[in-house]
């Protein structure tokens, strides 16, 4: 369980029935955001720094992913620094709490005149920090202290988390290359790389009743527009079964695969089915060795919870873009209680089993990490995802299937044109901006609004 260290000052001349009672109900209203806290406080200034070393020594007890230093009154800095060098490795929150009134007359533990003298020091001494303040009369910044620590958490899963990726470079594609040990040093993620072989090997192995287990129980409950042959879904209960093992057996969280010219080409079966049945598994899934659109997934759904499918761009509008995918999309972006599937067939490939499944609308985050010259970069666009037109891609059987997709309003798509950086971005519904923010200004990532 992801924990939060809260610790409370107040100047030692301030009454301190008051410091308590403010931190409290501060520690309270981070309780009630979901937050799971070490608290420590009232933290004074004495002369003999009695609570000062106190606070150490407790915190010294606790683990905890990110430090509140919630300011409840004046409070010199030196009081505040002697707890927080400890932990300058670790987020914090600088929280600058407020007075209140009485009648018409305004009291004040003067919160801000700490706050205003930390902020800054924090700024100097290189720490990584959010200064948020409270204002009289108005709701507690609870929740922009909580999704700060949020993204805190979120940072340090990140550092465990792995990408298991079979194969490397689909197509031979640029746009999916990256840099590893960078890339680690940035976001934390590792990834993995496994051979198609050792899929392959596993698949031969199998014994037939897993398989047939797997289409019995997950694959025939999908929404079938038209009956699938036997052969094509025992082969992506098989392959499913395979990945799934080395998934779980190396620590997975994503899963990407290398797609046209490995599954279609070498395997002749068409990866789709695979994807999909590992989301509703809950793992993050992206083909082509997509390298940072997976690590990109990670980030997103450490912060919201969410699988952060991929779309791909088919066509661009005037105000908007037709971003669909050619194969399968993320469990949690279906509009319906399961799958809707179609066996079909495209170009010179074997028929597969298409993900054919209306996406939900509504407000859209768009985003990808790129990396241009060493430096990482989450670009960011925030749109209105809307039902598409009637379209196809050409090459599929006719009579040819209706994509997933969405159409995205974005406003202006030349300036967004003037910047993408690939054909895949990860989408998460609502406005995932605040959290993005918070996540890549603790990894010392750029953000980059193209469009909001």
């Amino acid at each position: 369980m992801a924990k939060i260290a809260f610790i409370g000052f107040g100047e030692v001349n301030t009454p301190v029935d008051v410091i308590v009672r403010k931190c409290e109900a501060a520690a309270n209203a981070l309780r009630a955001e979901g937050l799971d806290l070490v608290t420590v406080y009232p933290i004074a200034d004495d002369y003999e720094e009695v609570q000062v070393n106190a606070a150490v020594a407790a915190l010294d007890k606790e683990r905890f992913d990110a430090l509140v230093v919630c300011v409840a009154g004046w409070i010199p800095t030196h009081a505040v620094v002697k707890v927080t060098e400890h932990y300058r490795h670790l987020p914090m929150v600088l929280w600058g709490l407020c007075g209140w009134y009485e009648g018409d007359r305004l009291v004040t533990t003067a919160d801000q005149a700490g706050t205003t003298g930390l902020r800054a020091t924090f700024e100097q001494l290189g720490y990584t920090f959010k200064y948020v303040y409270d204002v009289i009369g108005k709701k507690t910044k609870s929740a922009a202290v909580a999704a700060y620590c949020r993204a805190a958490i979120a940072a340090k899963q990140l550092l465990c988390d792995k990408v298991g990726m079979a194969g490397y470079r689909d197509m031979n594609l640029y746009g999916t290359l990256y840099d590893g040990v960078s890339l680690k040093k940035t976001t934390g993620v590792e990834i993995e790389t496994f051979e198609m072989l050792e899929i392959q090997q596993r698949y031969e192995a199998l014994d037939e009743a897993a398989k047939r287990e797997v289409v019995e129980n997950r694959i025939l409950k999908w929404n079938f527009l038209k009956p699938a042959n036997d052969e094509a879904m025992m082969k992506a209960a098989g392959y499913y079964l395979a990945v799934s093992a080395i998934a779980k057996e190396r620590g997975y969280r994503s899963i990407s695969l290398k797609d046209v010219d490995g599954m279609k080409k070498l395997c002749g079966f068409p990866p789709a089915p695979i994807f999909m049945l590992l989301s509703e598994d809950g793992y993050t899934t992206v083909p082509e060795n997509d390298s940072l659109g997976a690590v990109t997934q990670l980030m997103m759904n450490r912060l919201t919870g969410q699988l952060a499918g991929y779309l791909e761009f088919y066509e661009f509008f005037e105000e908007s873009v037709l971003a669909g995918v050619p194969d399968f999309v993320a469990a949690d972006m279906v509009d319906g209680p399961t799958y809707t599937v179609l066996p079909a067939a495209f170009g010179m490939l074997s028929q597969g089993i298409l993900n054919v499944s209306k996406v939900k609308t509504g407000v859209v985050t768009m985003c990808r990490l790129i990396c241009k010259d060493g430096k990482y970069t989450m670009q960011v666009v925030i749109g209105e995802g809307k039902e598409p037109p009637k379209w196809e891609e050409c090459g599929w059987d006719q009579p040819a299937p209706q994509l997933s997709a969405l159409e995205i309003r974005i406003g202006d798509v030349e300036k967004f044109a003037e910047k993408v950086a690939c054909q895949h971005y990860i989408v998460t519904y609502g406005d995932q901006s605040a959290a993005i923010e918070a996540l890549c200004g603790i990894l010392g990532i750029d953000v980059d609004y193209i469009v909001k």
